[in-house]
C-alpha cells in the first residue's frame, strides 16, 4: 500500500499541534487518488500552506526548494515515475 505524507511523516492522524487544524493536505478531496494517495496524501507539494515539520509552508511557489529536497516527495517521484505529476492544476 502507497504511504500518504502524514504517514512517513508521523502526523497524529493528520492534525498538527498548531491549534488543532488539519492540514490542508487532509481536506484536498480534489486530488483524492492522485498517485494513489488519499486526499492530498500524495501529492502534497502541490497544496499551499501544509503543515510540515508543525509550521505553514507558505505558497506552492514557496515552499517548492525544499519539497524537491524532501524524502517524501522523492519517494513518490521514484514510485510513480512517469505518471508523476509535479504541477497539479487546480489541486485546491
Amino acid at each position: 500500500m502507497k504511504k500518504n505524507c502524514w504517514e512517513m511523516k508521523a502526523c497524529e492522524k493528520c492534525i498538527t499541534i498548531l491549534g488543532g487544524e488539519a492540514c490542508p493536505v487532509c481536506r484536498a478531496a480534489k486530488l483524492h487518488g492522485t498517485h494513489g494517495g488519499v486526499n492530498g496524501g500524495r501529492a502534497c507539494w502541490t497544496i499551499p500552506h501544509t503543515k510540515c515539520d508543525g509550521s505553514s509552508q507558505g505558497t506552492v511557489g514557496n515552499k517548492s526548494a525544499t519539497c524537491i529536497k524532501c524524502d517524501f516527495y522523492n519517494m513518490v517521484k521514484e514510485e510513480e515515475k512517469e505518471s508523476f505529476q509535479f504541477s497539479i492544476e487546480n489541486a485546491v
